[in-house]
């Protein structure tokens, strides 16, 4: 039999130390619930009121016009209307589509800023512009820039390239969403990339060596080392961005058709409409994009604490 290693020994200096650890932790959670307090309070008031009011409205309670019963009616005629399916698969193929773009896009910037430029400042100034400007900004400049009357329109006229203005393809207010989706991508490409870029920063290179030491492809390396380890922020970052773009109004609505409306939009429209009486359907059409945001959002977070709680395990 092997020689026993020796035991380790709990000296008073040890054990001091451990109790002053365990009252540290305790302390410390008091503490960060007394500091974050007012902020949580501030929020839950302003957004969980905010939501609260506006279902209780869009339930049919409104005591200023006698009407005190709660009924789904709303939410029943909303669902029945026609249009409500148009204007959801508008708003998922725009949220779906700038999503999915973007996310390819970020793998394919963060690979190339991780193993080809991590020393490159310039570059990493560029990508984080698109974060400090606003969105309805890039709309704004979006609709200046390719409309029919926009800038690029008429460099090409003056290029001789088309023959006037109007023979400019139509980018915006068109059907596919082309403007939306443009300004979308542009804008969260940046971000999601850099969430990728931070597990890659983390991530053991001993295992892409070893892969590279037994023949492996980079397509297989990619595919089996790097794609399992960035996958739960990737997808983080994708519901965000869904969750995001699905509730978003100002670009959809300086750049989309009126018909179609998607969901934010066709919210504002019967919210702020003359007929007092579609009011409610406005808050309820909100409602429903409050909870398709929060749903995302929840499933961000499941990703988010399955990622920390790996990189905790390895």
């Amino acid at each position: 039999m092997g020689k026993p290693g020796p035991e380790k020994q709990i000296t008073p200096v040890t054990m001091h130390a451990a109790a002053q650890g365990e009252k540290h932790r305790r302390t410390t959670t008091p503490r960060l619930l007394l500091l974050l307090g007012p902020a949580v309070a501030i929020i839950s008031v302003l957004f969980g009121g905010g939501l609260l009011l506006g279902l209780l409205q869009a339930l049919g309670y409104r005591p200023q016009d006698g009407l005190v019963s709660l009924s789904f009616e709303y939410f029943a005629a909303v669902g029945a209307d026609p249009y409500f399916f148009k204007s959801l698969a508008l708003t998922f193929y725009i949220s779906a589509t700038s999503t999915a773009i973007a996310a390819l896009l970020s793998v394919a910037t963060a690979l190339f800023m991780h193993f080809k430029a991590a020393q490159n400042r310039l570059l990493h100034f560029i990508l984080q512009i698109p974060l400090t400007v606003p969105h309805l900004v890039v709309a704004i400049s979006m609709f200046m820039l390719l409309t029919p009357s926009g800038l690029f329109s008429r460099l090409l006229c003056r290029a001789g390239i088309i023959s006037s203005p109007a023979a400019f393809p139509l980018l915006v207010n068109d059907p596919f969403g082309i403007s939306i989706l443009t300004v979308y991508i542009w804008k969260e490409v940046p971000f999601i990339t850099f969430m990728v870029l931070t597990v890659l920063k983390s991530m053991e290179t001993e295992l892409l060596e070893a892969g590279a030491s037994l023949g492996a492809t980079p397509m297989q390396r990619f595919r089996h080392i790097i794609l399992p380890t960035i996958a739960p922020s990737l997808g983080s970052g994708c519901f965000i961005v869904f969750a995001f773009t699905f509730g978003a109004f100002e670009v959809p609505y300086l750049l989309g058709r009126t018909f179609p409306l998607t969901m934010p939009v066709w919210s504002y429209k019967n919210f702020s409409d003359i007929d007092l009486a579609a009011r409610p359907a406005g808050i309820a059409i909100g409602i429903i994009i409050a909870a398709t945001v929060i749903i995302s959002l929840f499933f961000s977070q499941l990703l988010l604490n399955y990622s920390r709680n790996r990189e905790a395990r390895s």
